[in-house]
């Protein structure tokens, strides 16, 4: 079956950085696009930043010149590294994927901006 297992999360001061890994099993990896997206507390989750399976990004404009993501065919594992980090950066991640026409889901990973 689809897994998603992020790691990465944490507590970091405004301005900070942070990197969320995110290891997928069940697909092929390197033939599937990827994402992450993002939900606050009060929020409707949203979409941060996606890479198609040629390595293309797009970002949500609150993140981009801030965050990167990549990926690393060879180990299944996307990133998303998250400089300069804002308060309103706080929320839970999600890396997600679409696998023969559904969505799934990591378990999502808690990433807190505060000093």
């Amino acid at each position: 079956q689809v897994q998603l297992v992020e790691s990465g999360g944490g507590l970091v001061q405004p301005g900070g950085s942070l990197r969320l890994s995110c290891a997928a099993s069940g697909i092929i990896f390197s033939a599937n696009a990827m994402g992450y997206h993002r939900q606050a507390p009060g929020k409707e989750r949203e979409s941060v930043a996606a890479i198609t399976s040629g390595g293309y990004t797009n970002y949500a404009a609150s993140v981009k010149g801030r965050f990167t993501i990549s990926r690393d065919n060879a180990k299944n594992t996307v990133y998303l590294q998250m400089n300069s980090l804002k308060p309103e950066d706080t929320a839970v991640y999600y890396c997600t994927t679409n696998w023969r026409g559904r969505n799934y889901w990591g378990q999502g990973t808690q990433v807190t901006v505060s000093s």
